[in-house]
């Protein structure tokens, strides 16, 4: 390419929940991009971390992070701009689903689901928005939301994961429009049914119902938004914030 628009060279990204799944295999997408890669995740992810940054020759460092706690995030957004020099991306990717009945569900299954998946994504782009504002930078922010945040999902239950996802979405509308004066561009993907180690243990009548209903006939793969969030993320994509970019093999179309 004469003007490769999509190159993330030169850039310091965070990726929450970064240890496996999605995050893990998009953290390395970005740096084949470019990027530098800083993971937080509860989990540790320094083995991580280092085989991103031998496979593709770029800086990487990992953080134990517990996107719930305003001062757990703080800390490692100080931690990780120190260690890194700066920081300039973004990808708000940690997250839990629960199948469980709204009528099953107690407060404490309720709050856990909103506080990672709701809050959480809250508190990492605050924390994130607010280091970009006082060092004068401008920078981007892709979410990971859900289709589940458009249709609700069957035959599992699963209320709480829905309206957090929801609640993300519109959280990514209203920041983007609140930052948009100091160049912070926020966007959001919503996946369909991806194919993670995560969604294998998932019920195996669930997957079989999942998959007669998905259009393509399989479930994605997380490579598959690989490319919509270094899009998101990149300079072909100057003039898109506020939007939400469902990849979900046409689910929600039919």
């Amino acid at each position: 390419m004469k003007h490769d628009i999509f190159s993330l060279k030169g850039k310091v990204c965070i990726v929450t929940g970064g240890y496996q799944g999605i995050g893990e295999v998009v953290a390395g997408y970005i740096a084949d991009a470019g990027a530098d890669i800083v993971i937080f995740d509860l989990a540790d992810a320094s083995e991580v971390a280092q085989k991103i940054s031998e496979e593709h020759g770029v800086r990487a460092a990992a953080f134990k992070c517990d996107v719930t706690d305003p001062e757990s995030v703080k800390k490692c957004i100080e931690q990780a701009a120190e260690k890194m020099g700066t920081l300039d991306l973004l990808f708000n990717n940690a997250g839990i689903c629960l199948h469980k009945p709204a009528l099953e569900c107690v407060p404490t299954d309720w709050y856990k689901v909103i506080d990672v998946n709701l809050n959480g994504v809250y508190h990492v782009a605050h924390a994130f928005g607010k280091y970009l504002v006082d060092h004068n930078k401008k920078g981007n922010i892709v979410n990971t939301a859900s289709m589940s945040a458009t249709i609700v999902n069957i035959p599992q239950r699963q209320a709480s994961y829905n309206a957090s996802k929801a609640g993300v979405v519109h959280l990514t509308k209203s920041l983007a429009v609140e930052w948009v004066d100091y160049g912070i561009r926020v966007n959001c993907i919503s996946p369909g049914y991806i194919r993670t180690a995560l969604t294998e243990k998932t019920n195996p009548e669930y997957q079989k119902a999942w998959i007669e209903s998905i259009p393509y006939g399989r479930m994605g793969t997380p490579e598959e938004l690989a490319g919509a969030v270094i899009y998101l993320l990149s300079d072909a994509s100057t003039y898109t914030s506020g939007s939400d970019l469902i990849i979900d093999g046409c689910f929600t179309i039919v």
